[in-house]
């Protein structure tokens, strides 16, 4: 555990709260509650809450994956069990179609666990669901996505970081009760996992149902290079300004 970061448990998800006054969720700034990727370990994207934030005005909450997977000697966990080999062979093929058609059974549950566990951070923290910004990385971007168009509660926003279309039809239903509110968008031109025209086509999706886009393309894969970061640490802040208000 980083020194500062505080650990709690909220619907059975060990979360992992930074930043604020006091570098352990302190304060009355927005929360933003990120999600780390398939395989990777429950505190991947903690060191972005130092990366994001220098001036004490915006809250973390890193909550871990349920599933823990057999990767080898180091953690590794997911929000739903994903067949890599059959994801490859399907971006291999360029069938995009297939990605937006599928629509987890597993959602539902884990969503629903999610939310669960959000409402005991805000709880915690005193955040009002209004100032929440989602957001998650690779599959952490999807379960993110599907929260956040999902569910009746309020959001602040919603960021993407290497995300994915997913369940398009359902989605597409969803995104115009989003309508004015802000989301920041990233993806590799080169991500060899996710193919970067189907985030395009997410991007456009959400744009047209009247969500208003921060975009960052960038030249490399999937990952979240320095100027992801600069781009993101400026939209939420903005968000945490009101900047990006419908």
């Amino acid at each position: 555990m980083r020194p500062g970061i505080r650990t709690e448990t909220f619907a059975g998800l060990t979360v992992r709260i930074a930043g604020g006054r006091d570098g352990r969720g302190g304060g009355d700034g927005p929360l933003v509650c990120l999600l780390h990727g398939f395989g990777a370990p429950g505190d991947d994207l903690v060191p972005l809450a130092e990366a994001l934030e220098s001036r004490g005005v915006l809250r973390f909450a890193f909550p871990a994956a349920p599933i823990e997977l057999a990767m080898g000697w180091w953690e590794a966990r997911a929000w739903w069990e994903i067949d890599v080999a059959e994801l490859e062979r399907t971006v291999a093929a360029g069938t995009f179609r297939d990605l937006e058609g599928r629509d987890p059974p597993e959602l539902p549950r884990v969503r629903g666990q999610l939310l669960e566990a959000l409402e005991g951070v805000q709880q915690a923290l005193g955040v009002r669901p209004e100032q929440v910004v989602i957001g998650g990385f690779s599959q952490g971007a999807m379960l993110a996505t599907d929260t956040f168009l999902a569910g009746e509660r309020p959001f602040a926003g919603l960021a993407i970081l290497s995300g994915t279309f997913l369940a398009a039809e359902r989605w597409r239903r969803l995104m115009g009760r989003r309508a004015g509110l802000p989301f920041f968008q990233s993806h590799g031109r080169s991500d060899p996992l996710l193919p970067f025209a189907l985030a395009q086509r997410l991007r456009d999706a959400l744009a047209a149902a009247g969500l208003r886009p921060t975009w960052c393309d960038f030249p490399g894969g999937h990952q979240i290079p320095p100027a992801v970061v600069t781009r993101l640490a400026a939209f939420l802040h903005d968000v945490a300004a009101g900047g990006h208000r419908g």
